[in-house]
């Protein structure tokens, strides 16, 4: 594996290894499909520093709304690691390249948040192209927020 590839698969297998113990932590005794309490929740995945480029570094936070056990309300945000927004402003200072992609990340938060919208999870939401550290830190923040909205076992 070249050493620029590597961060991008070493975040890819972390985030995928964090993703997979939020859903299993959301489980009852293994058995059975995980049912959520009613309301609002938060999310938040953990920092990304950054690609091998130096960019994409930060983070993701979502606000979910259950209701019989679906999401039915959605919001993504993409923050930089000092708490700005990631905003129509991400990625001026970039080369043409590097902006557009950052532009496109910045675009993907509301069609993530709109793919998950009637779904119990984030799992099979396909990623956009472009937007890959978007869409593993959405999946990552979402997990968080279904953590907190199961309900305990029976």
């Amino acid at each position: 594996m070249s050493r620029k590839y590597f961060p991008k698969a070493w975040f890819a297998l972390v985030s995928s290894a964090i993703i997979l113990l939020s859903f299993s932590a959301c489980g009852s005794s293994g058995a059975g499909p995980v049912n959520y309490s009613d309301g609002t929740y938060s999310g938040r995945s953990s920092n990304f520093d950054e690609d091998e480029n130096g960019n994409g570094a930060g983070y993701g936070e979502v606000s979910i709304k259950i209701e019989n056990n679906k999401i039915t309300e959605c919001t993504f945000r993409m923050y930089n690691l000092d708490g700005t927004l990631k905003d129509d402003s991400y990625g001026a200072d970039l080369s043409r390249e590097n902006r557009l992609k950052a532009q496109k990340a910045v675009q993907s938060a509301d069609k993530y948040a709109a793919a998950v919208i009637g779904k119990g999870s984030a799992e099979d939401i396909d990623v956009i192209s472009g937007a890959t550290i978007s869409c593993q830190e959405f999946k990552e923040a979402v997990g968080d927020a279904l953590k907190k909205a199961a309900k305990p076992a029976e």
